[in-house]
């Protein structure tokens, strides 16, 4: 028989915001077996009283793999992201990814795509990897893009997470060093990757960034304002698209989106399931707009929601809702998305429809 190493990761009930919990479970297959599949892998149990996801009186809960990767640290290793379940059968409270899944079938029509753009700090020693603690830091704006050692620290750390996330055949996209010092971004996701897919990767990119950090002795904060009001915050820029948008004359349909998420109450649904903070970081201040006020335009970083340049010349693609914190749940942005634009969207084709 032969042995494959599990990692069942999940999100916890921690509040703010959830933290993700992991644990092995090695299981054995035929010799003979060259891979393994989700079918494989075996549900599992946790105590749920120590991941604030339980009582003590009833506190087993059930991990249900539903999204599996190449493990790159270990040989025969496997990442099964699960979901929460209760004792009984219910999703937990916590499992923001099945409310996500019925919505995604429901609106399957309008194949909506997303990418994340994860911001994050590196810390070392209880400071961002870049500061020298002798000296007054310098101010922000050398270090957006940056190379050379006085502005850039840990591109080899930054590399091996890339390199990392790649062998787990997670669909990233790129990374870059951002405004403050010691700040990295990756992006994942895209318009041939379903939504499910790509919230899941995120996580699993996550995941793999604090592991990695183990290793270099590392901090990864995802915090949205870590270094105060003075530097940049972090935020996790979400790319929203159906197929409607990425077709010829998508613009007419990315600005009706926008108008969709305009409103007062969805400016407050947007914020509650944008990430705790989401006050400290769009202050106005280095940041984007502010986070009980709405705009997009086209190119303008200072909008709520901004319309990249290669969009608008193309006049199709998709934009990029800017409010997201890092820390944001993926499952609850995309929830949220789902249901105000294409929603919107399916309106809008059916009053059309009645008019031609």
């Amino acid at each position: 028989m032969k042995p494959f190493k599990i990692e069942y990761i999940w999100l916890d009930g921690t509040e703010p915001t959830q933290q993700i919990r992991s644990k092995t479970k090695v299981i054995y297959l035929s010799d003979r077996q060259e891979s393994v599949s989700i079918g494989d892998i075996p549900p599992w149990s946790f105590d749920g009283s120590s991941t604030n996801q339980a009582s003590v009186e009833n506190s087993d809960c059930l991990l249900i793999p539903a999204y599996i990767a190449t493990d790159p640290q270990r040989a025969n290793g496997l990442i099964a992201l699960c979901e929460v379940f209760n004792a009984n059968g219910t999703p937990a409270a916590t499992n923001h990814r099945r409310s996500l899944h019925g919505l995604v079938e429901a609106a399957k029509e309008h194949i909506p795509a997303v990418g994340f753009e994860q911001e994050y700090f590196i810390f070392k020693d209880g400071v961002p990897v870049t500061w020298n603690t002798k000296e007054i830091q310098s101010p922000q704006g050398q270090y957006y893009c940056g190379i050379g050692i006085k502005n850039i620290a840990a591109r080899d750390f930054v590399e091996d997470h890339l390199n990392l996330c790649l062998s787990a055949n997670l669909p990233i996209n790129g990374v870059n060093a951002e405004v403050a010092p010691g700040q990295w971004e990756f992006q994942v996701g895209g318009s041939t990757i379903d939504v499910l897919t790509t919230a899941d990767s995120l996580i699993v990119a996550r995941f793999l960034l604090q592991r990695l950090g183990e290793k270099y002795g590392y901090q990864i904060s995802i915090d949205p304002k870590p270094l105060g009001s003075d530097w940049n915050g972090s935020g996790m820029h979400t790319n929203f698209s159906t197929h409607l948008m990425r077709e010829d004359g998508g613009i007419e349909w990315i600005k009706a989106a926008c108008e969709s998420l305009s409103s007062a109450d969805k400016i407050s649904e947007a914020v509650s399931c944008y990430g705790s903070g989401i006050e400290l970081r769009l202050t106005g201040k280095h940041e984007t707009s502010k986070w009980n006020e709405f705009s997009y335009s086209s190119c303008n970083r200072s909008s709520s929601i901004r319309i990249p340049l290669p969009v608008a010349l193309a006049n199709k693609g998709y934009f990029e809702d800017r409010r997201p914190n890092a820390n944001a749940d993926p499952y609850r942005i995309l929830s949220f998305m789902i249901r105000t634009v294409c929603e919107n969207e399916a309106i809008l084709l059916s009053e059309k429809m009645k008019n031609q």
